[in-house]
Order: C-alpha cells, then sequence, then structure tokens
C-alpha cells in the first residue's frame, strides 16, 4: 500500500473482505459501493456539527444509485437535485416534496412539465424568475436566490468567473422582483465547487452573500452553503492531500459566526455529496497483460480512466492489491483496456510481485464515477451494493445487445 495514503488497517481490511468473495462470481471490472462508510461519514458531521441548525442534503448529482437514495430517504434525511433526471429520479425514490431542494441552472426549461407542490427552489438568474415565479405562488414553493460570490471561478481559469448565480446588482433586481410576484425570499444560496480547500472560503463567502442580502433588503430563513468539502484519502497529482487544509471543527466555526451573520436565519445548509460519497466506493480491475517500456512497467487492466475513473485525470487515489503483493517496487503505470495514453488509473511504484490475473482495488470511487461513465468501445461495468449486511447487483454488465441494440 502506497504509504501517500492514510487509509486504516481497518479499512482495507473491510474492503478486502467485501471483495474477495466476489472476484470468483462477478466479472471485472465492477464497482461496489457500501452504506457502511457513509454511515461513518454521517456520524462525524452530526458530531462535528452537533448544537448547530445545519441540515445536511444529499447531492444527487455525486452519486445517482438508487439504493443509496433509498436508504437516505429511510433516514428522512433531504436531497439536492441540480437536473430533471435527477428531480424525476427523487420522485421515483419518494422523497416527499418538503425534502427536494431544486438547484442548478436552466430550470425553467424543464420544471413546468415536473413541477410539483411544496418544493424548495433556489433561481440562478432573472430569467428563471420571471418564467416561473407564477409557478412558484400557484403551487407554494419555498424560493430562494443563488448567488455570485467572488469565491467563484473557473478553477482550470481562476481569473474567469462562473456563469453561476446572481450578481450583487441582478439580486437587487431579483429581490424587487420576487415581492412584486408576491413571493418572499426565505433562501440565499452559493456554490463555490468542489474541493472546497478551506474553512476561510465559505466563510468569505458568507460575508460576502450577508452584504449582498443586506443591501438588497433581503433577510433569508435558510442560507445554503453549496460547494464539495474535499474528502479524505484523496490527493491531487502533484501529490498533495486535498484535505490538508481543512477540518470539520472549523467549518462548525464558520457555521456558528454565519448565524450571526444573517438576522433571523433558522439554518445553514450544507450539501457534500462528494465528502460523504468519495469513501463508500471502490473500483475492482482485473489485471490481464504487463509490458515493460524505457523502465516503465504498464500493467493493462480491464477496466480504468477512460470507461469508470473520469476523476483520476485530476485526483490521485490509493491502489490496492486484492492479494498482498509484497517484493520490491518498481516504476509502474496501471492503464485501462482502451487505445488511449490517457487511459491511466494510477502512474507509481508498485510491487513488480503484481502479475496477471492479480486484482486491484481503486478506492474512494464513490463520487462522480457513475455519472461519468464512459462506453468508449465497451459496456458498462456491474455496479453491487452493499447495505451493511449482504451484496447484491443492482446494475448487471452491460451486454453487446444492450448496447448496439438501442440504435433503431
Amino acid at each position: 500500500m502506497d504509504q501517500l495514503f492514510a487509509h486504516s488497517p481497518a479499512e482495507l481490511t473491510f474492503w478486502r473482505r467485501l471483495v474477495r468473495p466476489l472476484v470468483g462470481q462477478q466479472a471485472t471490472p465492477f464497482y461496489l459501493f457500501s452504506v457502511v462508510p457513509i454511515q461513518r461519514a454521517l456520524a462525524e458531521l452530526d458530531r462535528a456539527f452537533a448544537g448547530l441548525p445545519v441540515r445536511h442534503w444529499l447531492c444527487c448529482k455525486t452519486q445517482p444509485l438508487p439504493p443509496l437514495l433509498r436508504w437516505w430517504r429511510q433516514q428522512g434525511r433531504p436531497i439536492e437535485v441540480v437536473s430533471e433526471y435527477e428531480f424525476r429520479a427523487a420522485l421515483a425514490e419518494k422523497f416527499p416534496p418538503a425534502h427536494i431542494l431544486v438547484n442548478g441552472p436552466a430550470k425553467h426549461r424543464w420544471l413546468p412539465r415536473q413541477a410539483v407542490a411544496g418544493l424548495f427552489v433556489n433561481f440562478d438568474s432573472l430569467t428563471e424568475i420571471r418564467a416561473l415565479a407564477p409557478l412558484a405562488k400557484r403551487l407554494g414553493w419555498t424560493v430562494g436566490l443563488r448567488l455570485n460570490t467572488r469565491e467563484e471561478f473557473d478553477p482550470e481559469a481562476p481569473t474567469h468567473p462562473t456563469q453561476f448565480g446572481l450578481t450583487a446588482a441582478e439580486a437587487l433586481r431579483a429581490g424587487r422582483a420576487l415581492r412584486r410576484a408576491g413571493l418572499a425570499l426565505q433562501c440565499v444560496h452559493f456554490h463555490l465547487r468542489s474541493h472546497v480547500a478551506s474553512p476561510a472560503i465559505y466563510e468569505r463567502a458568507l460575508q460576502e452573500a450577508a452584504a449582498i442580502c443586506r443591501e438588497a433588503g433581503l433577510a433569508p430563513r435558510f442560507v445554503d452553503c453549496g460547494g464539495g468539502f474535499p474528502p479524505p484519502n484523496v490527493h491531487t497529482l502533484d501529490r498533495q492531500r486535498a484535505d490538508a487544509e481543512f477540518s470539520l471543527a472549523a467549518m462548525a466555526g464558520v457555521c456558528a459566526r454565519a448565524l450571526k451573520l444573517f438576522p433571523g436565519v433558522e439554518e445553514i445548509w450544507l450539501e457534500n455529496g462528494r465528502w460523504l460519497s468519495a469513501r463508500s466506493g471502490v473500483l475492482v480491475v482485473g489485471v490481464v497483460d504487463a509490458k515493460e517500456r524505457r523502465g516503465m512497467r504498464h500493467l493493462i487492466c480491464d477496466g480504468g480512466r477512460t470507461l469508470h475513473a473520469l476523476v483520476a485525470a485530476w485526483e490521485d487515489h490509493a491502489l490496492l492489491p486484492l492479494a498482498r503483493r509484497t517484493g520490491r517496487a518498481v516504476p509502474t503505470t496501471v492503464n485501462g483496456p482502451t487505445c488511449m495514453v490517457f487511459d491511466q488509473l494510477a502512474r507509481r511504484r508498485l510491487p513488480r510481485s503484481i502479475r496477471v490475473g492479480d486484482h486491484l482495488l481503486w478506492l474512494d470511487a464513490g463520487a462522480y464515477h457513475l455519472p461519468w461513465e464512459t462506453r468508449f468501445s465497451h459496456g458498462l461495468a456491474a455496479v453491487l451494493w452493499h447495505d451493511g449486511r449482504q451484496v447484491r447487483t443492482v446494475r448487471g454488465r452491460e451486454k453487446f445487445a444492450d448496447w448496439w441494440g438501442q440504435w433503431s
């Protein structure tokens, strides 16, 4: 195991014990997700924010997995959606409307087709308000505004702002538009991005949001802090821990101070799909070939980045041989089966004793993997779910007939 990662021996044993009996029954590659790490993560959140009026929403886009949504609803917890398909999934899994928060841009294009009474809806633009305000009034929605703070920028071009939310000037106009429509603003929202490195970033965004509210005469009951806490045991490609500057205790302090920034606020909302779900899954691949190239060993696997793990393009995850392989470690690239140089799960020193026929577990594969799967000349992998007691297949491996037969 690469010493860079801090997974506990108990975590590694947990995944090995779950996967070992499966490899003889289920062809690789496959995903295995478990509710157990999510239960532990929720308990951690509840301890960290104890005594604060904080509500945790499941960010559906991170892991749109039916048994996870079902389990979350059974806990009485609410869900946040950003698209028509996610919204319909929440309804299909029987979330009550009062437990569904609709975020995201361009909702006016689809929400009228699906609208039900009693939703939480944050408007992303003046266009949305014009189109949806009459519907919101008629159906009794609890409405809010999404703000664009200076903390929001394109991570690949940090000098450029994102396209989301309302500027301070637009928020002033939006407040007036809501009042004309007979709607009382109940929520203000911002969404920073995934991997928010430090609680200080949230604090600056909250201060700016509070200033916008004062200027626009807005008094929200709820403040929705969108954005993802960086999950543990995930690294950047330059081998730095994503959560090196983050702590839940510091974030709890930010939330406590936010209550004083917004007079009359009743709750702080947090949406942390990645932080909750990243640790809840593994991608299991089989080694099908091995090659040497100018001092680099290549392990060719039946699953990889192109098909199953797009986040490997910017995140470094632990890679665990199912069999306990030891001995001399050599520079190794773990490749997927596609004809793409890009198709790399990992590049690091691994034991030379790993061989064809072995199985590898790519850890922390629970966030954004299912939404970003591809069919690059291959079918979709099987998906298995562990409910804390047993493992079952919740989606079978895609067959050729399924892939080719979708065309008319």
